[in-house]
């Protein structure tokens, strides 16, 4: 424990130094992104050790707060969620460092610098957190340092209600947490972990009730669907490589939170497989339905991950079903898939928000409508781009493809071994399952053709550059890893049999028996895969080798109007998603079209806009909000800015609190 309690002390005093020497913004920089990759560095040691059937580690310091101690551990299923930590906040120093200098011309990069190691550290406390108040305030440290990260650039009032969404959005998750885990305190006596499998003790129902707060508590930091609001809020608004942690890990924390409560509440219930199953489907098909019709490059990202925190909810819905039904095989289909999937996601949505900022840094815009032909001028983010658009949309020879794949079958194997209404809801999550990685295809296919192929767009595409090595090189990093994720996914099985037996208290034999055979699915995948690389290879070498030989001619006599192609002869991104986005979906996941059609023989001016606002947000949170401030706003009148009235109020409150704890005996008996 003393090699991740150091990593965090680490990314402190090299933060505090940013600050320190915020006047020189390179320096400033580097030292945030050096501290923040020795620490990653250091952290590793552990987790890696952890991962490959170490002992658990522990440690414990006694502190004044009367309900615990300072507890620390790290065990499988820490070590599992650390891991992609550790590996792209590394990548993510690193290109930050190189690319927060564009900012540094006219505002200080010392808080920005020292929010970003916060933020890491915040992570990392919360996954080895093993007391309440310890994880309450790594949560909270999380949370609020990702909150100055997101206003970075405060002075843009977008900008600012992205902050607000996300702030009101985590700390209504928190009170949740807050009542999960003063009702885990009360069954256990205090607030550390090892007390916590006590709920037996607080009767019939509880353990239900601490799921729910724990789904909507984590859920909102996950972006389970209706909470996800924040998501294409914050990571627009966030500089780059800090959209990447927070779509690429962060929200996994959630994911985290919940699987480790399950460890506290004994056997999962019949009904909690199902919900979880449920919540993903429907987080995945409104994510990527949203995603769809996006023309911020950024937001189109966010929406995805939302999708992509969908699929693993369906993962651990299906594990979870499958253990309490009593069909192993199926719960080690769906929770590997689930858990490979956390893993894939990072790399996946790491390279693609790097990617993206590369774009905006090369171009100044992420405004898909205004890209175009970046292939051609960005070579190296562009071939990153394409990487881990493939990967993201589930396609072979990537990783996104095996995880994906045994989602279906882990879905199947328990449609065909259910009776009754399961297996007609087993069977029907295929369809539905199937239909989010179709829409997923088209989603990332519209988003490459629109920003890297054709002709420019704009003046701003037209003049791009590629980004220097520093932003290039986790590019490349991330989609080797991707690649790597593919060729050799059997390398994950022992940390995720040690997951699964803590979490859901699967044998090491069957899940070693589902997934290391000789004719498992990891390893057809793994075959497929390579396959796949080696006739990709092949056409390649064919292809330069065709082109060599081939002799050089001039134009043609007749291009069909394509021998000098201009952006007004190509699909923007609006009309490649028109079919699907205005045709064929519900008319709530439609974009808002406001439109001025030319009148008269001489018309004067006509115009046609469109906007795609989160529904729920529109709909739902925003005037319920607005409504209730309005009402609130009436109780402005006790704001009198007088310090001797502020002190009468604070007289009164103490008096009533007095008087309640004296006759609370003979009032509540």
């Amino acid at each position: 424990m003393e090699w991740l309690l150091g990593a965090i002390g680490l990314l402190a005093i090299s933060g505090f130094s940013a600050i320190v020497v915020g006047r020189s913004a390179r320096l400033s920089a580097r030292l945030g992104a050096i501290g923040g990759v020795s620490a990653c560095l250091v952290a590793a040691i552990p987790t890696v050790r952890a991962l490959a059937g170490g002992d658990d580690l522990s440690f414990r310091f006694a502190w004044d707060v009367p309900v615990g101690s300072f507890v620390v551990g790290l065990d499988a299923l820490s070590a599992f969620f650390l891991l992609p930590v550790l590996v792209l906040s590394a990548l993510a120093a690193v290109y930050g460092g190189e690319y927060m200098q564009a900012y540094g011309g006219d505002r200080s990069l010392g808080g920005p610098m020292f929010s970003f190691n916060l933020l890491v550290a915040g992570m990392l406390l919360v996954l080895i957190a093993r007391n309440g108040i310890v994880f309450m305030l790594a949560w909270e440290l999380m949370s609020l340092s990702a909150y100055f990260l997101v206003t970075f650039e405060h002075d843009r009032a977008d900008v600012r209600r992205a902050g607000w969404v996300y702030l009101v959005a985590t700390h209504l998750g928190a009170a949740f947490l807050f009542a999960l885990f003063t009702l885990l305190g009360r069954a256990a006596g205090d607030l550390d972990f090892e007390g916590f499998h006590e709920t037996a003790s607080l009767g019939a129902g509880w353990p239900a009730a601490l799921f729910l707060l724990a789904l909507v508590g984590f859920g909102a930091k996950a972006g389970f669907v209706p909470y996800h609001v924040w998501l294409p809020e914050a990571h627009p608004a966030a500089p780059s490589h800090v959209s990447a942690i927070m779509s690429g890990v962060m929200i996994k924390l959630g994911v985290y939170g919940i699987l480790r409560v399950m460890t506290f509440l004994g056997p999962p219930a019949a009904w909690w497989g199902p919900t979880l199953t449920m919540i993903g489907l429907t987080g995945g098909l409104i994510g990527v339905s949203l995603a769809f019709s996006q023309r911020d490059l950024k937001r189109a990202l966010a929406y995805s991950s939302i999708e992509n925190i969908g699929l693993i909810t369906v993962g651990v819905g299906v594990g979870v079903w499958g253990v309490s039904s009593g069909h192993p095989t199926m719960a080690v289909l769906g929770f590997a898939g689930g858990l490979l999937h956390v893993w894939n996601h990072a790399l996946m949505k790491g390279l693609m928000f790097l990617a993206a900022g590369s774009v905006l840094h090369g171009t100044s815009t992420k405004d898909m409508e205004r890209l175009g032909g970046l292939l051609k001028v960005m070579p190296r983010t562009g071939s990153a781009m394409i990487m881990g658009a493939v990967a993201i949309a589930g396609l072979p020879p990537l990783n996104g493809f095996v995880s994906e794949w045994l989602l279906y079958m882990g879905l199947m194997r328990g449609g065909l071994s259910h009776e009754g209404v399961s297996r007609a809801v087993l069977l029907l999550s295929v369809g539905v399952v199937a239909l989010i990685g179709g829409l997923a295809i088209a989603c990332f296919v519209r988003l490459v053709g629109t920003a890297l192929l054709g002709e420019p767009r704009s003046d701003t595409a037209r003049h791009a550059h590629e980004s220097d090595r520093p932003m290039t090189v986790p590019l490349v990093v991330l989609a080797a890893a991707c690649a790597a994720m593919a060729v050799l996914p059997n390398a994950v099985i022992p940390a995720l049999s040690r997951v699964s037996e803590l979490v859901l208290r699967l044998s090491r034999n069957d899940f070693h028996g589902v997934l290391s055979s000789a004719e498992s699915p990891l390893a057809a995948l793994a075959a497929l895969n390579v396959a796949v690389w080696v006739a990709i290879g092949l056409v390649a070498v064919a292809l330069v080798r065709l082109r060599r030989l081939q002799p050089e001619t001039g134009d043609s006599t007749w291009g069909c109007g394509y021998a000098a192609p201009t952006a007004r002869m190509q699909y923007t991104s609006t009309s490649l998603s028109e079919l699907l986005a205005e045709r064929v979906f519900p008319r709530f996941l439609r974009a808002r079209v406001h439109t001025a059609r030319p009148s008269g023989l001489f018309p004067a001016e006509a115009s046609f806009a469109s906007d795609r606002p989160d529904p729920l947000s529109e709909r739902v949170y925003e005037p319920f909000f607005a409504r209730w401030a309005e009402r609130l706003a009436r109780l402005r009148w006790v704001q009198r800015g007088k310090v001797h009235g502020y002190l009468i109020y604070i007289f009164v409150v103490v008096v009533a609190s007095f008087a309640w704890v004296s006759v609370r005996g003979w009032v509540v008996k």
